[in-house]
């Protein structure tokens, strides 16, 4: 068994924790798809950290300019930065994950005052925690997006990338399934837009993101141990961010949305 099968099935237990989790039954109008979307969007924001991150490390973005140090991390590193921030965005143009669910939020009403607020206060110098402050962003979001930087910080590239590849882009084909599995019973015309933003993750992430992230696994922990064990409590702790995420937007909507009626049932 290779390091790359020996993590994958460390990490089973949580994966199989997040895949039917109870959020996904609680999606069940367009007032619970609205809280799950103003809380979710900060996931796909602090993504561009982690793959920035990467990018930073793998490619060749310093002046002057100098071959990078893994021409198949700086080729991986590369497709993925494409399809990322300049995807085709279903409306004869380009644009990034992160506008593509702008987009989404906007269609559905969800709020996304939040999320505008945080990115204004850093435009203009704001750190995290005082942006954070000043959105009055809720607990659980804060601490998703602190380990993410804790990670990005303190766990060097074998470890941004397994939380890269492990809690974001092998796991989200997967939970994405699961919601737009109910996505299309919702309002006509009001979600549109997020469905195809789920669509276009599953389609690249689960057929080429997914798998090039895999390899890009492999090429930097090679047969390092201590790079695997650094993969594996960065992967860890990204799982464990998500399921306390998942844990808090699901009492959100249990807390704020009422359930529909249900005809013949009481």
């Amino acid at each position: 068994m290779t390091h790359l099968e020996r993590l994958q099935r460390s990490l089973a237990p949580q994966r199989e924790q997040l895949l039917n989790h109870r959020l996904y039954d609680r999606l069940y109008s367009l007032e619970a798809m609205q809280v799950f979307m103003k809380h979710h969007v900060f996931a796909v924001w602090d993504f561009m950290s982690l793959l920035k991150s990467l990018q930073q490390e793998l490619t060749g973005i310093n002046l002057p300019w100098r071959p990078a140090s893994s021409r198949l991390g700086c080729r991986l590193i590369n497709e993925i930065t494409l399809g990322e921030e300049s995807d085709d965005d279903g409306r004869g143009g380009f644009a990034s994950h992160f506008e593509m669910y702008l987009a989404a939020m906007e269609q559905s009403g969800a709020d996304t005052s939040k999320i505008q607020s945080v990115i204004a206060s850093l435009e203009v110098g704001a750190s995290l925690e005082m942006a954070f402050a000043a959105g009055a962003v809720p607990t659980a979001v804060q601490e998703f997006v602190y380990t993410t930087f804790s990670i990005i910080e303190e766990c060097g590239v074998c470890g941004v990338a397994s939380a890269f590849t492990f809690g974001r882009e092998d796991l989200l084909p997967d939970v994405f399934g699961e919601i737009v599995a109910v996505v299309g019973n919702e309002s006509v015309g009001r979600l549109d837009r997020f469905e195809y933003y789920l669509e276009r993750h599953i389609q690249l992430d689960g057929d080429q993101h997914g798998r090039m992230a895999q390899q890009l696994m492999q090429e930097l922990c090679d047969e390092d141990a201590n790079r695997w064990n650094q993969a594996r409590r960065a992967a860890v702790a990204s799982l464990d961010a998500r399921l306390n995420l998942w844990d808090a937007i699901a009492n959100q909507i249990d807390s704020s949305v009422p359930e529909p009626f249900i005809e013949g049932l009481s």
